[in-house]
């Protein structure tokens, strides 16, 4: 499957500014679908670079996001019921929710406890109202995106390098060193008081120390 996430990416590539829009459209129905998503991540950042990657990533999974949410809430209710009963991270999760709200979604988004598509999904059957539960992923979904298509440019830049000819200077590679670094240090750190203020509302999440 990742093969064939990867095929399509090399042929949205090759479609232009039209490729945008598919990119988010299968970006999105891959959330849906369970496919994973990772490959197409990296694929963005090692495509379109930081910017217009990140962008991208942002919206196709914003929008897989919603697609599946309202799916386990209005159509497929009964199939998601049967995944997660008894699971006791979602039960801890549902219960947080129903005093917390989208803070919960939120810090669930900076702070990944639970399978990014099997949540979506899961959030249809608790009490957060969809406006709430799209712009707390939205939100919380961005420095996670951020991070995983900064290292898709990062290898995406070293391949070009080694089939270009032209080689990237010292001074470049280190601006790109350091700002990857920075990113990974800032996302590190906003997980991790995730996590924490997370397992504030919850009894079955694992302490973050």
């Amino acid at each position: 499957m990742a093969a064939l996430l990867d095929g399509a990416l090399d042929y949205i590539a090759s479609m232009g500014a039209a490729g945008y829009a598919a990119y988010i459209a299968l970006y999105a129905l891959s959330c849906v679908a369970f496919l994973p998503v990772s490959v197409l991540t990296f694929g963005a950042g090692a495509l379109f670079g930081v910017g217009p990657g990140f962008a991208l990533v942002w919206a196709g999974a914003t929008l897989g996001a919603c697609a599946s949410f309202l799916l386990g809430r209005h159509w497929l209710r009964g199939w998601v019921e049967k995944r997660l009963a008894r699971h006791p991270l979602f039960l801890a999760i549902d219960a947080a929710i129903s005093v917390q709200g989208w803070r919960v979604v939120f810090l669930t988004r900076l702070a990944p406890v639970f399978p990014f598509a099997l949540l979506n999904y899961a959030y249809g059957l608790t009490r957060v109202r969809f406006r709430e539960y799209a712009l707390a992923s939205w939100l919380g979904m961005a420095p996670g995106t951020l991070l995983f298509v900064y290292l898709g440019a990062a290898a995406g830049e070293a391949v070009k390098a080694g089939t270009s000819g032209r080689a990237r200077t010292p001074a470049e590679w280190a601006l790109f060193g350091v700002g990857l670094a920075a990113t990974v240090a800032a996302v590190a750190l906003v997980g991790r008081a995730a996590k924490r203020a997370l397992a504030a509302h919850t009894v079955i999440l694992p302490s973050a120390e």
